[in-house]
């Protein structure tokens, strides 16, 4: 009777073990249908990169208080050729700006010295706007889509053109509850 009972519970914890290995195999099973993300290229910042001519813009944006406002260029332009070389930047209603860059080195727009400024953004913080960019060497240019972003985020402050105002965030007003009152 003894072997009978222990076949039973030998069995049981068979039965338990292949059960929790069948649940095992199917949730890993899972990932088989789902993309890997590490698989799919994506922009990892705010801003966009783009290649124009030996040019590698990455990281780039405009930061602005606003849509008729004055706009920075800030970012990374790399030149992988041996000469040095122009990039300009064309913005909304003829608003343009130029980026020397020495060969085989780059240039970071965030520094604040040779700010790159464009007289107008052309829409609204959050928003995405067509920038014209032309290499001088080749005489190469494509239009993107920069991303026009504001001091909310406190890293980009420092970045906003000198003499823009940036008007404060809207703040949401109190509800009855949250002033101490009742709704008797």
């Amino acid at each position: 009777m003894r072997s009978t009972a222990m076949n039973r519970a030998l069995r049981g914890k068979l039965a338990l073990t292949a059960a929790a290995l069948g649940v095992g195999l199917l949730a890993s099973g899972c990932s088989v249908n789902n993309s890997q993300q590490t698989t799919a290229q994506y922009q990892q910042s705010d801003g966009i990169n783009t290649e124009v001519g030996p040019l590698e813009l990455r990281n780039m944006m405009i930061v602005s208080a606003g849509e008729d406002q004055p706009g920075r260029v800030i970012g990374a332009v790399y030149n992988s050729s041996s000469e040095d070389v122009k990039l300009t930047v064309n913005g909304a209603e003829g608003s343009q700006t130029e980026v020397p860059v020495k060969a085989n080195s780059y240039t970071l727009l965030n520094e604040s010295s040779d700010e790159a400024i464009l007289s107008t953004t052309g829409d609204v913080p959050g928003s995405l706007v067509d920038i014209t960019i032309t290499e001088d060497a080749t005489n190469v240019s494509s239009t993107v889509k920069f991303p026009v972003l504001d001091a909310t985020l406190p890293e980009y402050k420092e970045y906003l053109p000198a003499g823009s105002t940036q008007s404060p965030s809207p703040t949401p007003s109190p509800t009855a509850s949250e002033l101490g009152g009742s709704n008797h």
